[in-house]
């Protein structure tokens, strides 16, 4: 097999040669697309930047045939007011056709076509590499402003004839959201192409023909079109960087960064955590006379030990050679990690005779999974090459709704508290598009006993803008959401969150909470939830039903007169290689019905992307601009940036805009993502750190 035959996994490992992105950040040239994806599984970063026009682009190669694109533009002069435009657009794209020695990859794709459609082509791109791979040659075929320049007869008429008009779109913000289908692959079709070249593992150089003719922009006259052709130069540094600046139409000159984020690349490679005991022969343990009694207290050997490896022993109980510990992870974002620290420990404080380990993972107090290792498998496995997935192999894991484990004396009550700075930021306003607040956040805990904790927040604003808005909501909903502003407004100390939790296990692969309180911002009252989750399935069903009572704007202890009951009913679904999809269906916060839809892609280190959309009762006019509500989440691990082994992260969702319809509580500690760490499908994923 040659080398053009295997392009994209070549191009993805070789630091040396990269994937061109376009100014729309999509895999392309300048302006226009070529028929490539991104290495799977790569966050791409892109800021470009010409005449009137700012560009920002968040791409996600989602796998390793599709690609989706978020972008917020700024286009100055747009309007025939003469006013700025602030556009939020999404891309989508296909790879039909993986390149050969004789065929080119063949990408299909929708660009801005969940916005207002400034953006809007469709396309069909093919790309071929020559000389060693550094030599690609693009040529496609687009619709829409891509069939702008150049045009003809759109071939797909001989299938129906209608495909040879293009309805007219409405450039609207409040059709924003809405899909124009009927507008896809229709009208004027026009030819692209172009080459990029890689002169060495750092410069690189562009050419293309374009197909869109700017015909909105040259005719409010903020751009000029004298030729189709564009260029391009660009840098690369070693950290990914690229910098690139081009010439465009022959009448402007734009400048391009862009950074590719690789989730399954963390910064650190290697855990910088200190490294686990080693196992000790079997009859030193027994000279050390380590026997840890029936039940240790919190200050035996036995606990002392786990707790300097950031595990908490909670219960403890012997019965003939078989020790079952019930213990809190309180270090390590992988729960294999503190499985396999945890049997270290029990193999070398717990006398010979005792040769199976039987561990019970708990969240919150309850018991989520028991893992049962043998004391043999540990020794014959420490040091072998594939020791790993051989432990998992011969490990046990089950459900555990009940402990086996004799309650370790003085662990409860446990206090917690934590001082630490926040920012909250909030986007895509059109006075100011970023505005954000930075602060300080005092949290603290008490768990009383298993299952029952109170927690509380606090936050306090040291600096920023969202209170300077002068944008109120004109919602003709309940203003359930859009009402943030006043809430930024009206507040200084604010109180987070202040509630109490149960968790509980009311029978076999069933879990259960109960959360009262001021539940978040915005809400206060009542939660209750019921998740049936097997340890050893893909498939939960979850089920909660809340009482909410909008809080004061002061985000103290007052409420105003608005309150519902909302619920809804959840499937989860683990489809394998870290996609994960969930249904949410029933009532939201401002009385509509429907349903939201989810998928993430998770990777084995815990960095998370996603994507969400919520379709309610509520019409796209009365939900206002967006339509319909909808974003994007992602999530990084606090390890994947540091190296070292401390549960959290930042997480955020991006939504292009936030609305009344559509919109749920946020309630904490939500049971799914609470119990699934220490059950089969996601220990599997993360047993490589069992060893660590």
């Amino acid at each position: 097999m040659s080398a053009s035959s295997v392009v994209a996994p070549a191009l993805a490992q070789d630091a040396t040669l990269s994937i061109p992105v376009s100014t729309f950040g999509t895999p392309g040239l300048i302006d226009m697309p070529t028929g490539e994806m991104l290495p799977d599984g790569t966050l791409q970063l892109t800021s470009a930047f010409h005449g009137d026009t700012q560009r920002y682009n968040l791409s996600f190669q989602i796998s390793p045939r599709i690609f989706g694109t978020f972008r917020y533009s700024i286009i100055d002069n747009y309007e025939t007011s003469g006013d700025t435009r602030y556009d939020r657009s999404f891309d989508i794209g296909y790879l039909i056709a993986k390149e050969t020695d004789w065929r080119p990859s063949v990408v299909v794709a929708l660009r801005d076509f969940g916005g207002t459609g400034v953006y809007g082509a469709e396309y069909v791109a093919g790309t071929k590499h020559f000389i060693d791979e550094r030599l690609s040659v693009t040529g496609g075929i687009g619709w829409g402003r891509l069939g702008s320049y150049g045009a003809f007869t759109n071939p797909l008429g001989v299938l129906d004839r209608s495909f040879e008009a293009r309805p007219q779109q409405e450039t609207s913000i409040t059709n924003t959201g809405r899909l124009d289908a009927e507008q896809w692959f229709h009208g004027d079709a026009a030819l692209f192409g172009g080459l990029a070249y890689q002169v060495n593992e750092r410069l690189s150089f562009k050419l293309e023909y374009s197909s869109d003719a700017y015909e909105t922009e040259v005719e409010r006259g903020g751009f000029e079109h004298k030729t189709p052709i564009n260029a391009a130069l660009s840098y690369g540094f070693k950290n990914g960087v690229e910098l690139s600046v081009y010439a465009l139409h022959g009448s402007e000159v734009g400048f391009m960064a862009s950074l590719p984020i690789n989730p399954q690349k963390p910064t650190y490679t290697s855990g910088i955590e200190e490294a686990p005991p080693s196992l000790m022969p079997r009859r030193t343990v027994a000279a050390l006379s380590w026997g840890a009694g029936n039940v240790p207290s919190k200050d035996s050997a036995l606990s002392v030990a786990l707790k300097e490896q950031g595990i908490t022993l909670e219960g403890f109980s012997v019965e003939g050679t078989v020790a079952t510990v019930r213990i809190s992870n309180g270090r390590y974002p992988a729960e294999a990690q503190a499985l396999g620290r945890t049997a270290r420990v029990l193999f070398n404080h717990l006398p010979g005779d005792v040769t199976t380990f039987r561990v019970e993972s708990t969240a919150n107090g309850i018991t989520t999974s028991r893992t049962t290792i043998r004391r043999s498998d540990l020794e014959d496995l420490e040091y072998d090459l594939d020791g790993s997935w051989r432990t998992f192999a011969r490990a046990k894991i089950e459900d555990a709704p009940k402990t086996q484990a004799s309650t370790v004396a003085g662990i409860y009550p446990k206090f917690n508290w934590r001082i630490t700075p926040y920012l909250e930021p909030a986007l895509f306003d059109p006075d100011n598009p970023v505005r954000a607040d930075f602060g300080v956040q005092v949290a603290a805990s008490v768990t009383a006993a298993r299952g029952l904790v109170f927690s509380g927040a606090i936050r306090q604003p040291l600096t920023g803008n969202l209170d300077e808005s002068t944008r109120p909501s004109n919602s003709v909903l309940p203003h359930v959401r859009s009402d943030a502003i006043e809430y930024a407004k009206q507040s200084d100390l604010e109180i987070k969150h202040l509630t109490a939790e149960y968790f509980f296990r009311p029978g076999n692969n069933l879990f259960g909470r109960v959360t009262a309180g001021y539940l978040e911002t915005m809400y206060g009252g009542v939660s209750g939830e019921l998740l049936w989750k097997p340890v050893n399935g893909p498939l939960a069903l979850g089920a909660e039903i809340n009482y909410a009572k909008q809080r004061d704007f002061d985000q103290l202890f007052g409420f105003q007169d608005y309150d519902i009951v909302t619920g809804h009913a959840s499937a989860y679904y683990d489809f394998g290689g870290g996609y994960l999809g969930q249904v949410d269906v029933g009532r939201y916060l401002a009385g509509d019905y429907g349903a939201t839809f989810s998928l993430d892609r998770e990777f084995d280190n815990g960095f998370s992307v996603g994507a969400f959309f919520t379709l309610t009762d509520v019409s796209f006019d009365d939900f206002g601009e967006g339509s319909f509500d909808k974003g994007i989440r992602i999530n990084i691990p606090i390890d994947w940036l540091t190296g070292t082994a401390t549960k959290g992260g930042y997480g955020t969702t991006i939504r292009p805009v936030q609305r009344d319809g559509g919109a749920r509580l946020e309630v904490r500690n939500r049971l799914y993502n609470l119990v699934r760490s220490s059950q089969t499908n996601e220990l599997e994923d993360r047993w490589g750190k069992f060893w660590r």
